[in-house]
């Protein structure tokens, strides 16, 4: 069977700007997440904000099996052309991963319909990522819990539709606790959220946050399903009385 084919969606701005991030992510943060997804198998290209329609084409996407999506500063400059073409792969079947502060980005929440607001506070608190659903796909190989020592916490309410799959529930240090692994279904497309990963903080580099971004990978790419057709006019499969 041939490699699923990802593409790693990076902003890719906080790299350039702030030291802290620099020294945690030298070469980009697409980069960290793309070498550890090669070593598990995939077949990973990467894009970012500053490419040509910020890397996101009717090339690009035609060949790719499941994006991943990691915004932040810059997310309401993101063109409307390379988010309504997100939109059309995904609905077609692409599937989509969408990493921490990308639940903010216009691709979220075009597909979600809802705001997809949050409370969040950065004190570099501890969390502990639960697991909700033991039985899916996207948590096969883990134990009870992944414990993160230092993270921006994001809080209760998170205004998203009702998901199909609850899989992680984070609790930090500071009290709250957050929706931390979800996913939908959109067209023939699956969408799987994942809480973890502020620039700041060397999540990206910690094996179980891989794990569980691969598992999610596998479950949201696409299958066969059925051949439905597009929309156009059609006549009728069985005959219609005459008026």
């Amino acid at each position: 069977m041939a490699a699923l084919r990802v593409t790693v969606w990076n902003e890719g701005r906080h790299e350039q700007v702030h030291e802290e991030v620099k020294k945690i992510y030298p070469d980009g943060m697409h980069n960290t997440i793309a070498r550890s997804l090669r070593e598990k198998g995939f077949e990973v290209r990467t894009a970012t904000f500053d490419e040509p329609n910020h890397g996101i084409t009717d090339e690009v996407l035609s060949q790719t099996d499941v994006l991943t999506w990691w915004g932040h500063m810059l997310h309401n400059q993101v063109e409307d052309r390379a988010v309504d073409l997100v939109q059309k792969y995904v609905l077609n079947g692409m599937g989509l991963v969408v990493l921490h502060s990308g639940h903010e980005s216009k691709v979220f929440k075009r597909l979600m319909g809802t705001s997809c607001d949050l409370k969040w506070r950065e004190a570099a608190e501890t969390e502990r990522i639960w697991v909700s659903d033991p039985g899916h796909p996207i948590a096969a190989g883990l134990g009870d819990y992944i414990e993160i020592p230092h993270e921006e916490m994001y809080g209760e309410p998170f205004y998203i539709p009702t998901p199909d799959d609850q899989i992680f529930i984070s609790w930090f240090k500071g009290g709250e606790v957050f929706r931390s692994g979800c996913t939908w279904h959109r067209g023939r497309g699956k969408i799987f959220y994942f809480r973890p990963g502020h620039e700041t903080y060397p999540t990206y580099h910690n094996p179980e946050v891989m794990h569980v971004i691969a598992n999610g990978i596998q479950w949201v790419a696409p299958n066969e399903g059925a051949k439905i057709s597009g929309r156009h006019h059609v006549v009728p499969i069985e005959p219609l009385p005459k008026e």
